[in-house]
C-alpha cells in the first residue's frame, strides 16, 4: 500500500495531535535493483471492499489536506453538514443518520461547541433533548468548507464523466443502505 494511504488511514484513527514532519521518501534512484516484480493484487482488486477502501483513501487524503485550515476531519464535516442542513437536529438523530456511536459523538459535539461552531438549544418537543444549530461563525466556516469539499470532489473524480460519477454514487448507496437480513440483525 502506498505511504500516503497508510498515513491517511492512520490519520483517521488517531486523535489530532502535533505530528513529526514525514521522513523523506527514497526516490526511485535509491531503490535496489532487486526490488523484484510488481506485487500481484489482482484478487484484491476483484473485491468491493478493497476497491471501496482504496477509493475512499484516495479521496480522504485530499480531504484531510484541504480541510486542515478548518480543523475538520471527514466525520466532523459530516456532523456539521447534517446540523447545517437540519437545524435543531438531536445527537441521537445524527448518530442514526451517520452510523456514529453516541460516545464518539459526545466528544465531537463538545469540541465543535467549544470552538464556537455550534449552539445547543432546548428541543421544542422533547424536554430531554437539545437541538443542535450552527452558530454564525459555524455557518460561515461550513459554507467555506462545503465549497472546498465540492471542489476537491470534482478534482478527485475528474477521470469520471458526470453520468459515471452519479452511477458510482448510486451503486455505493445500494451497498451501504441495503436493509439488514435476519442473520445480520439478530
Amino acid at each position: 500500500m502506498p505511504e500516503t494511504a497508510l498515513s491517511t488511514a492512520n490519520a483517521l484513527r488517531r486523535p489530532r495531535a502535533p505530528r513529526k514532519p514525514p521522513a523523506a521518501e527514497p526516490g526511485p534512484q535509491t531503490l535496489p535493483e532487486s526490488a523484484g516484480p510488481e506485487i500481484d493484487t489482482r484478487y484484491l482488486e476483484t473485491l468491493l471492499g478493497y476497491n471501496a477502501r482504496r477509493a475512499a483513501l484516495a479521496v480522504i487524503a485530499v480531504f484531510l489536506r484541504r480541510m486542515e485550515p478548518y480543523g475538520m476531519r471527514p466525520v466532523d464535516f459530516s456532523v456539521v453538514s447534517v446540523i447545517a442542513h437540519n437545524p435543531g437536529v438531536t445527537s441521537r438523530q445524527i448518530c442514526a443518520a451517520l452510523d456514529i456511536l453516541p460516545p464518539n459523538l459526545v466528544g465531537m459535539i463538545k469540541s465543535l461547541h467549544k470552538r464556537g461552531l455550534i449552539l445547543r438549544k432546548p428541543h421544542p418537543t422533547d424536554r430531554r433533548a437539545q437541538g443542535l444549530h450552527l452558530s454564525a461563525a459555524g455557518l460561515r466556516m461550513y459554507r467555506e468548507a462545503q465549497a472546498t469539499a465540492s471542489a476537491l470532489e470534482r478534482e478527485v473524480a475528474d477521470g469520471l464523466s458526470a453520468t459515471e460519477l452519479q452511477t458510482l454514487i448510486a451503486l455505493l448507496r445500494k451497498v451501504y443502505r441495503r436493509p439488514a437480513t435476519p442473520a445480520q440483525s439478530g
